[in-house]
């Protein structure tokens, strides 16, 4: 399977990350931009190289994507996802390691809807006794 090409899509908040790996030499483009130019915040640069840190794969596989939605920490977030299953399918002995870091499972957290009569989603308005 290493002359293949391996699809993964990644999740977070509203971001969907489409990515694409295969052998190389480590190059990461995201939306036909290299990483660095697409995502400035070195954090975030640091949680999508995490998967392919614990792998061991870093510099050895390409990696291609397509993010569309939510913000830029969101689309990190995707991109690591989308990363991490696409590295379990890739080579199954990768799943252990991945599925105890936690990489492969999707984080559920979303922005909670704003009720009526209340400022946010929680937030009433300010109390007043008269």
């Amino acid at each position: 399977m290493a002359d293949q090409r391996v699809y993964a899509t990644g999740k977070r908040k509203t971001a969907v990350a489409r990515v694409w790996i295969s052998p190389g030499n480590g190059t990461i483009t995201v939306n036909k931009k290299p990483l660095d130019e697409y995502i400035e915040r070195e954090t975030s640069k640091m949680l999508i190289y995490q998967p392919l840190m614990l792998t061991g794969t870093y510099g050895k596989i390409d990696v291609y994507a397509t993010v569309k939605g939510g913000g830029k920490s969101g689309q990190a977030g995707a991109l690591r996802h989308g990363i991490a299953k696409a590295l379990a399918e890739y080579n199954p002995e990768f799943r252990d390691v991945l599925k105890s870091a936690g990489l492969l499972t999707r984080d559920a957290r979303v922005k909670e809807r704003k009720k009526y009569g209340l400022r946010g989603a929680r937030r009433a308005c300010q109390f007043s006794k008269r």
